[in-house]
């Protein structure tokens, strides 16, 4: 009996990370993101603090956004893990131009952004949780053997969404930091990736 308990928590575990979100592709066990419920890297873990019931709506899908499922349930992150001079991370590709998948204006300064412009927004803990607060700072993105300036413009929200604010997605993961096409060109990225392993650091 006890050995059946545990195949079928496994199961249920399985299944649940097959429902975490990137923006930009599905991602499940496996897969090249290696995003789980909590930091691996030994720098500092970052538990699930809850669930998020949404519900559908119009969801813009440009750039491969990942749109709410009724009946699904998402985790939410109220924390990240710390930032160092080359913070393990996950980049994703994002829009903040008016009618673009990032929703409404950018937290930081109530704007939109062309999709030329190098701004990138970052997970709720690495924006404003974390005692540093990064809004209208530069950070510096390394990944593919290049790096790149970009100004924090927005937060991706780790903890709300399913809404019209959010492009009704899911919460981001804990480690996301979601970049313009700008950004994504500057790292020679080719935006059919849709997410890409890279590590960042303050200015």
């Amino acid at each position: 009996m006890a050995n059946l308990k545990k195949l079928l928590a496994m199961f249920a575990l399985l299944m649940f990370l097959s429902h975490l979100r990137v923006h930009g592709v599905s991602v499940s066990v496996g897969s090249s993101a290696n995003v789980t419920t909590e930091s691996s890297h030994s720098r500092g873990r970052c538990h699930i603090s809850g669930f998020l019931h949404g519900k559908s709506g119009d969801c813009n899908r440009d750039h491969g956004s990942v749109c709410y499922k009724d009946g699904h349930r998402y985790p939410q992150f109220r924390c990240s893990p710390p930032v160092s001079a080359d913070t393990p991370a996950i980049l994703t590709l994002n829009s903040f131009a008016r009618g673009g998948d990032g929703g409404g204006k950018s937290f930081c300064d109530n704007r939109f952004h062309k999709d030329t412009e190098l701004v990138v927004a970052l997970s709720t803990g690495w924006l404003r949780l974390d005692g540093k607060r990064r809004c209208n700072k530069m950070i510096r993105i390394n990944g593919n053997g290049r790096a790149v300036l970009a100004k924090v413009v927005d937060e991706c929200d780790s903890v709300y969404g399913c809404d019209a604010e959010h492009n009704f997605e899911p919460p981001c993961p804990y480690n996301d930091v979601d970049a313009s096409p700008a950004v994504w060109k500057a790292l020679g990225l080719k935006e059919a990736i849709g997410v890409f392993k890279i590590t960042w650091s303050d200015v």
